[in-house]
């Protein structure tokens, strides 16, 4: 079990479970004193990057970005980067946390 989670790690994944995840960054959401502009976002990021990075910040896999965006599993793994990489974050918990800031997701409200 624990080579599953070096794997991961080494992957690139997380170790927080969805449920978990989408608890802390409503906790956090909720603590935000002003949220980025979406206008900002906007104007840095594709059309799919912004749709790619709302599907990782409803906390789907790269296998169910792909089944929705109808793309294979490395092409959803491929946008996810390039958006990680356009807005500077390190991992997919900030790339969530970004999407929350910036408005694009809200708490309570899953896409």
């Amino acid at each position: 079990m624990a080579v599953v989670f070096v794997r991961a790690v080494a992957a690139g994944d997380a170790l927080l479970s969805p449920g978990v995840t989408r608890r802390l960054i409503s906790e956090f959401a909720s603590r935000s004193k002003e949220p980025a502009a979406a206008g900002a976002l906007g104007r840095r990021l594709t059309e799919r990057e912004r749709e790619v990075m709302a599907l990782v910040g409803i906390g789907l896999s790269d296998e169910e970005i792909a089944r929705r965006l109808v793309v294979s599993p490395l092409t959803a793994k491929t946008h996810v980067s390039r958006t990680m990489v356009r807005l500077g974050a390190r991992d997919r918990a900030q790339l969530v946390v970004l999407a929350y800031e910036s408005g694009l997701l809200r708490p309570g409200r899953l896409g």
